[in-house]
């Protein structure tokens, strides 16, 4: 239920917009006498929108308005006035309020101006959010067998709000897998990631579940935690292996009762949030073990979903050299360059054991500043790939599976890289791999499920 600020220093004109707004907005309201008063309530409540009066004595609205300027998060802020003065209000817009009213305006369109703001304020979170996902990562890419069933099993998963743990080596794209079983979902709600690894381990229980002000040395202000933040949304828990007993054991509670409480709290927060976990270690292990909670892994591993190894999709690998070298020609602001056969060859074959498509990105990136051609040839590779290319060089790299599962996989990366060879042109590419006619070509692309274009 979203949360109103009411700042006014006539309490009978606050207390009256705070029912109104109760009673016909299903809000939640707090109150605020005066300026300072306000300011020190918005460093220990989550408000979602301030009614924030002009004319006040001793700390006024625009005092408020240049105060919050330099506050990091700032929620939406309505002024309204008694006088009719709006320049004044026009004055306030500049000072970043995002909307005006009188106070003699029905309450009717408080509401809606209340409920606009908020709306106004998600969907630029969204944009926000969205933006950053398209910046920094890349959407599922890749047809081969094994990603087609990857493919199938988030589309069954994605309805269903049970916790998802998502197995798979270093830079698989794991965080991508969660935000396709999110974007699958229809959920137009947040994404939250938070990487517990990557975080010193003092901080990561108030940044799971925030923190009050006051709650230890540096709280200086309320902080919303990744559960609150993904409210209604998915939260993302990378790296859930390196988590510590003692927040094993919080994060099991919270995942039982359905909330929590933040770090020097005592009210409990419901959480609203589908909880999806990942890691590349293995569990199974660290729980026999002893260093992950037996109980907690079966409540995480109720769906598990296992993205494969860049080794085991060897076919996708020209199509991600393309997506990743757009993004990086973007990134650099530069024309992005072709590949020749001799250095695709070279990317197929390598083994990628160290950071799978994390590497793969990381070797492009070298080779476009090692090229000044429109063309990455084989002489940008580093000695170590270029070897790889020979005969049973990269024996540590041949795919797991059956022989028939290898098989495929081989005829599939070999179709495809000469379709790519030939721009896509299948009497072409027929005639190149000594196939009787095209058509005999296009039965063999619709048994290994490769599309045409």
């Amino acid at each position: 239920m979203p949360l109103v600020l009411i700042v006014d220093d006539v309490p009978a004109l606050a207390e009256q917009y705070a029912y109104d707004l109760r009673r016909l907005g299903d809000f939640e309201t707090r109150i605020a006498g005066g300026g300072k008063e306000a300011l020190e309530l918005l460093q220990s409540e989550p408000v979602d929108c301030m009614i924030l009066d002009l004319e006040m004595p001793g700390m006024d609205g625009f005092a408020v308005l240049r105060a919050l300027e330099e506050w990091p998060v700032v929620p939406p802020v309505i002024v309204y006035t008694g006088t009719g003065n709006f320049d004044r209000c026009i004055q306030a817009i500049r000072l970043g309020a995002t909307g005006f009213i009188d106070k003699a305006e029905p309450m009717l369109r408080v509401v809606l101006e209340v409920q606009k703001a908020i709306e106004n304020e998600r969907l630029s979170d969204e944009l926000g959010a969205m933006r950053e996902r398209l910046r920094t990562g890349s959407p599922l890419v890749g047809s081969s067998p094994a990603m087609d069933q990857l493919r199938v099993q988030i589309r069954r998963l994605a309805p269903i709000p049970s916790a998802v743990l998502i197995l798979g080596e270093s830079g698989t794209g794991k965080e991508l897998v969660a935000r396709e079983l999110h974007r699958e979902a229809g959920d137009d709600r947040p994404f939250v990631a938070l990487n517990a690894g990557a975080i010193p381990e003092n901080l990561v229980e108030s940044e799971l579940f925030g923190h009050e002000k006051g709650a230890f040395t540096g709280a200086d202000r309320l902080h919303r935690g990744a559960f609150e933040r993904a409210a209604g949304g998915t939260l993302f828990l990378d790296e859930i292996g390196e988590l510590s007993q003692s927040l094993q054991a919080r994060l099991l509670r919270v995942l039982e009762s359905r909330e929590f409480q933040r770090v020097g709290g005592e009210r409990p927060v419901k959480m609203s949030c589908r909880v999806v976990a990942a890691t590349h270690r293995d569990l199974d292990t660290a729980a026999k073990e002893g260093s992950f909670r037996t109980d907690l892994l079966f409540r995480l591993n109720t769906h598990v979903l296992q993205v494969p190894p860049l080794r085991d999709r060897r076919s996708d690998i020209p199509d991600l050299v393309g997506a990743l070298l757009l993004r990086i020609s973007r990134d650099f602001g530069i024309r992005a360059p072709a590949v020749s056969p001799e250095v695709m060859s070279a990317l197929t074959n390598h083994a990628w054991q160290r950071n799978n498509v994390r590497e793969l990105r990381n070797v492009l990136e070298r080779l476009v500043l090692a090229t000044d051609t429109d063309v990455i040839t084989e002489t940008a590779l580093p000695q170590t790939m270029r070897s790889s290319n020979a005969p049973g060089a990269a024996e540590g790299a041949r795919p797991a599976g059956t022989f028939a599962e290898r098989k495929a996989e081989a005829e599939r990366a070999i179709i495809v890289q000469a379709l790519r060879e030939h721009d896509g042109h299948v009497t072409q590419t027929a005639n190149a791999l000594g196939l009787a006619d095209h058509a005999s070509l296009l039965k063999i692309m619709r048994r290994l499920g490769i599309e045409r274009s």
